[in-house]
């Protein structure tokens, strides 16, 4: 069976000629590779779909309470500084968006909230000093001439403990004040979920151990996070409200 041209070439753009032809129009459902990849292409559009918004109930819990209370600025920082590598390692290794796409999602509403717990603490000078600087940064990490590849595959190697090390001020926090604070549940369980199934998509996708390796223990420690949401239901910070780097 042939598909309509309408249907086609969306689904050629997605999963390739050769998959639409065996599991589309000759109903090879018995094609394990196929089916194995679009379903990890699926999984990695969904992924960047659920990046694009993943931090918006974050941005406006804190818009809602006028406070960043709870939320480790740290954290958010070597956060932003990891996916930025991430991102500008993906761009340049030319890796299929539905692969990374959701990082650049995140970059942007990261500098969102560090804007906003600036801007509640009454930091500005922070705050205009951290927007030149990530600027600055993306732009050193784009220009091979700055950044040569071989350079930029240790930065990105680098990224593996950053990413964690990035997690762990907000866990000490939760830990500390005995509560999530103004800590957005969506976020935490979607962080959980995608970097999950980022896994997958790495295993299925890519020939990246560095990358396969990064997602397994982003996993893990999300996964602390997501306990301690549970753990934490419902309690008040203990701790005074500070954006203070902590």
């Amino acid at each position: 069976m042939q598909l309509p041209t309408l249907l086609r070439e969306p689904a050629v753009a997605v999963i390739g000629e050769t998959c639409v032809s065996s599991l589309l129009e000759n109903f090879n459902f018995h094609d394990v590779e196929c089916i194995k990849y679009s379903v990890s292409k699926g999984l990695g559009l969904g992924i960047v779909l659920g990046g694009s918004i993943v931090k918006i109930p974050q941005i406006l819990t804190i818009v809602k309470n006028g406070s960043a209370q709870g939320l480790s600025t740290t954290s958010y920082l070597l956060e932003t500084l990891s996916y930025f590598i991430t991102l500008s390692y993906n761009l340049r290794q030319g890796n299929p968006f539905s692969t990374f796409g959701e990082i650049l999602f995140i970059c942007l509403q990261n500098i969102v909230i560090l804007s906003l717990m600036f801007y509640y603490g009454g930091k500005g000078a922070l705050l205009v000093g951290t927007l030149v600087g990530l600027g600055s940064l993306f732009y050193s990490l784009n220009n091979e001439e700055w950044v040569p590849p071989v350079l930029m595959s240790s930065l990105y190697a680098a990224t593996i403990p950053l990413s964690l090390a990035s997690k762990v001020p907000q866990i000490y926090t939760n830990f500390r004040n005995k509560s999530t604070g103004q800590l957005s549940v969506f976020t935490v369980v979607n962080y959980f979920a995608g970097s999950a199934a980022r896994v997958f998509t790495t295993m299925t996708e890519l020939d990246d151990t560095l990358m396969l390796f990064g997602n397994a223990l982003a996993t893990t420690f999300n996964a602390i996070l997501v306990l301690q949401v549970i753990a934490y239901w419902g309690n008040k910070p203990t701790a005074k409200p500070t954006t203070k780097l902590d």
